[in-house]
């Protein structure tokens, strides 16, 4: 039940923008935060694209606030759990795919099948291009949740060895902690790489369909 909470509370954190010209430390460096994550997901793009500007970065911000702030004790993070990162995945991936078909329709199609394929290969051919693309979705979701899934459970099993050899081996128990940190400092990498690849990659969907 508290699903939700766990994800509108980073949005708290965020300084919100006001009419004075005088702005602090804080929201200048939110501003220039979301102005560098804003071009390097709009890079890829053509200028069709970037009306699309808005909900990409929202989203990176999103996963990027969730991501990290599950890496703090007794904090729940959402997009461990397969059914929030398909329900991210899915109707965003179908967005960039009706795009494609609305606005070039025959060229979104030609992808299914490519230039020059000997013609007893084209069934074939045809099936697996569209298995591969309606496997996208499950691929994105998949990915999310499994390499922040697995980090959580190393960083979960190696404190619970510390914790454990604590009073038996204290030398151990030791370099077990500088490889919880180590680790740790992984997982914080691995939290921002993650959001990052997420909506790059749903950024090249998209620019494959305008």
């Amino acid at each position: 039940p508290l699903v939700l909470i766990s994800m509108t509370f980073p949005a708290l954190l965020l300084p919100s923008q006001d009419n004075r010209w005088v702005t602090s430390r804080l929201s200048t460096l939110q501003l220039w935060t979301v102005n560098q994550i804003t071009k390097q997901i709009m890079m890829p793009l053509d200028k069709k694209g970037h009306k699309w500007a808005l909900i990409l970065t929202s989203l990176m911000v999103f996963l990027l606030l969730i991501n990290l702030l599950g890496l703090l004790p007794y904090t729940f993070t959402p997009t461990t759990q397969l059914s929030m990162s398909l329900a991210l995945a899915f109707p965003l991936w179908l967005a960039t795919l009706l795009t494609g078909l609305r606005n070039q329709p025959s060229t979104t199609l030609g992808h299914l099948l490519p230039e020059g394929t000997p013609t007893p290969l084209i069934p074939a051919l045809v099936l697996i291009e569209t298995t591969s693309l309606l496997i996208r979705p499950i691929a994105l979701g998949v990915r999310l949740t499994a390499n922040l899934t697995a980090g959580h459970l190393l960083i979960q099993l190696i404190s619970t060895a510390t914790i454990s050899l604590m009073t038996t081996m204290p030398v151990v128990s030791l370099l077990t902690f500088l490889i919880l940190l180590l680790l740790t400092i992984l997982e914080v990498a691995v939290a921002m790489i993650q959001a990052y690849v997420f909506v790059l990659l749903l950024s090249l969907y998209l620019q494959e369909n305008i």
